[in-house]
Formats: structure tokens, sequence, C-alpha cells
């Protein structure tokens, strides 16, 4: 997150570094502000391969991890709490745990709850750039004046080999399709972004073998694009990823990758990769003061509890049916797994002829009901109204056309932040 409790005024640059050549110039933080993040959006519509979301350990550190997940309201009362209890929080950062434009809803609400108790406070927010176009006028209007994007490639072979998949509109890319659309809209959401006159960080996560040749050749990208720095970073491995026995390079190798892209743009030394629910200043982090040591998790693995997904099938073999024409779900659980049958859910159509598609508030809540304890329904197609209500309960939302069986194994794999085998 940038400026990580600092605003930018409050930014010095200097130079000099270790070495005494003089080229590079470091961002430092010279004034002890705070700062806040506040876990809100725990959905994530990319999964790198070095990332999994699907635990969390108190006692770690690191992106895309929390101790719980909190409702805009409830991010409200965190921030007026840590608010009496740290007099120099200027800084609210939103950076997951999984993608603050993914779960933009909830990311849009706590901005709007904290922006009427406190109109200075700066706000920053963290994305992988998915669909960062489409939302540069909202953040603007929001007040967001400081984003982080992380960009590991700008060359869609090499963002091949680091990203799975990208969901993007309820349909999954992978391979070079999913890698192009990555690349083109971080890009774009970066330029448009600059133009607004917010200010931009990009972050490169240094992978051995896969993009470690290729970071200057990013960094001179993104400043044409208007970013305003770069923080280059090591790996941090993650039992479960499939990047999880990649030697990640040595803190030797990323200072002179630093040193060289100083000759591009500002490189920033003093990031600590902060967990999701990080607070106080940086290297300090209070968030288990704050939030209770011994308070339960609430982001457990999801696959210990089960997941269970609403399928729409005519055949009850494959998903073969559009959304809009179920009259009954198939409900399944993936456990340890395994993809157990439970039973048959019946609703109303949502669609049922040409004059009787149009959004149904009152159809659409009993459908919602209905499915109240599914992590996520799977279809052949879904229209983007009732996609986006599913989304917004937090019911996931995916199209196949795939055997049950193996569509429920591949999505709990990816739910569970593990490439499913």
């Amino acid at each position: 997150m940038f400026p990580r409790g600092v605003p930018e005024g409050d930014l010095r640059r200097t130079t000099g570094t270790p070495e005494p050549s003089g080229e590079i110039e470091e961002y430092r933080c010279l004034h002890p502000y705070a700062r806040i993040h506040l876990p809100v959006a725990p959905g994530c519509n990319i999964q790198c391969k070095y990332c999994v979301r699907k635990f969390d350990c108190p006692n770690e550190s690191r992106p895309g991890v929390t101790t719980r997940v909190l409702t805009p309201e409830e991010a409200l009362q965190h921030f007026l709490d840590a608010k009496k209890r740290l007099n120099n929080l200027t800084v609210v950062g939103i950076a997951g745990p999984g993608d603050a434009l993914a779960d933009f809803e909830k990311t849009r609400e706590t901005l709007r709850l904290i922006r009427e108790h406190d109109p200075n406070i700066t706000f920053c927010i963290s994305t992988n750039g998915l669909v960062l176009p489409q939302y540069v006028d909202e953040l603007v209007s929001l007040g967001v004046s400081h984003v982080t994007v992380t960009i590991n490639a700008v060359d869609v072979e090499v963002a091949s080999k680091i990203y799975s998949h990208v969901t993007m509109m309820g349909m999954r890319y992978s391979g070079m399709a999913g890698a192009a659309m990555l690349v083109s809209n971080q890009l774009l959401g970066l330029k448009l972004l600059s133009s607004r006159g917010v200010t931009c960080k990009v972050n490169c996560v240094v992978l051995r073998g896969i993009n470690d040749h290729h970071i200057e050749t990013v960094v001179e990208k993104v400043k044409s694009m208007g970013a305003g720095i770069t923080n280059i970073m090591q790996m941090i491995p993650v039992r479960g990823s499939a990047f999880e026995n990649l030697e990640p390079v040595s803190i030797e190798t990323i200072n002179e990758i630093r040193k060289r892209c100083g000759k591009i743009l500002p490189q920033m030394y003093h990031c600590r990769q902060c967990r999701a629910d990080a607070v106080g200043l940086l290297g300090e982090d209070q968030s288990l003061a704050f939030y209770g040591a011994d308070e339960p998790v609430q982001n457990e693995p999801r696959e210990k509890k089960g997941l269970r997904f609403a399928v729409a099938t005519k055949s009850g073999i494959l998903v073969d049916q559009h959304f809009g024409k179920v009259d009954e779900f198939l409900v399944y659980e993936y456990r340890e797994g395994r993809v157990s049958y439970i039973e048959k859910r019946s609703i109303d159509k949502y669609c049922v002829g040409a004059d009787d598609c149009n959004p149904r508030e009152d159809k659409m809540t009993r459908i919602l009901s209905t499915l109240n304890d599914c992590d996520g329904v799977i279809a052949l197609r879904i229209g983007l109204v009732p996609q986006r209500r599913l989304e917004e309960s937090g019911i996931h939302t995916y199209t196949t056309y795939d055997g049950i069986h193996e569509a429920i194994t591949k999505i709990a794999g990816e739910l569970s932040g593990e490439e499913a085998v």
C-alpha cells in the first residue's frame, strides 16, 4: 500500500545507497504517521501462482492475510476506535485480503462511511488492476488519492507464467488470453488514474527464472503510463501455492535490480509487505493489539468446513443450463477432495419468457434466501443483474460447460487457494 502510512507530501526523496554511486533515488518514511488497513474485500479475481489466501495465522505478516474480514460498518467502527488510540492516524488503506476492486461495493461503502466522519483522511487502495479501468471515475469521486497496482510483467508470455487464471464478468480465462486481458487493463487503468492526478505506485514481485530478467522493462513501461514510483519486492514463499518451492531471489539481487531501475523511476526501499489488517507505524504493526490475539480466526480454510455449490443442470451430469431458466438447483458439497450430492432446491424461474426477463427484485430476493448457505452458483450462463446480486450477497458465480463433479473440483480448488489436480 502506498504511501505506507505517510501522505505523498511527507515522502522525502534522498539520494545515495550503501554503494556510493549516488544514482539511485530512494523514498523513505521520515515522519511518524500511522496507517490502518481495513480488510473488507475478501474476493479476488485472479489467481497468482505465488499466492494462497485460504488461511490466517495471527502472527503472520504478509499481503493477503487478515485475522478477520470486516463489513463496511465494522470497518468504520474499527477506524474510529483506532483513531482514538492513535492520534497520528492519517491514512486508510484497503489492500484486500483479496482485491479492493473485486469487492468494490464493500470498498466503496467503507470509504464513503469513513469520509463522512473524517473529511481529511488520506485514502489508498491496492489492486491487481484487472478491473481498474472501469472504476477510475468512482475512485476519483471517492477521494482516493493513492493507488498501488501490482504489475509483475508487461509481456503477455511472461505474465502467462505467473497467473493461473483471471475471472472477468463471470468468465474464467487462463494462459495467454487471461494474461493479455490482465496486462492491458493494468496499463490502461494506470494511465487513466495518472491522467486524473492520482498518485500511482507499482508493486513488482521478482520471481526467479520467470520475470527477474524483465523488471527493467516493466519499470520503463509503467513510467510511460504515469507511475511515479515502483516497489520491487521479494516473493514470500507460501506453502500450498504453485510457487511454494521456487527459491526467492536474494535481497542483494533485489537491491541490484532496484539500483538499475532507479535510473528510470524512484524506488521504494521501506516497504514491509504488510498484512491486510495492519495498524500503526510502518514496521510496528499493532493489529493484534486492536483485534485481540485471542479472538477467533474467522477466515479459516473454507474447505475444512466444506464448500456448497448450487448447480444449474438439466441433465444432472453436466453444467448445461442458463441461470435464468432454472426452476430447481442441485446442491453439492465439496469436502476434503470429495464431491457429494446434498439435495434439490426449487425456485421460481428468474426469466420465464421474453416479456419477463427484466430484473425482479422480489424473485431475486427469494432466490438469494434459498441459496444463502451456498458458496457459489455454477451455471452455463448468467445475466449481469443476477450475477451482481449474487456476488453482493457473498455467493460467487461461475460459468462453464463441464461435468458437474469436474467443475466443482476445479472451482473448490481455486476457492481454497490451490490448483485443482
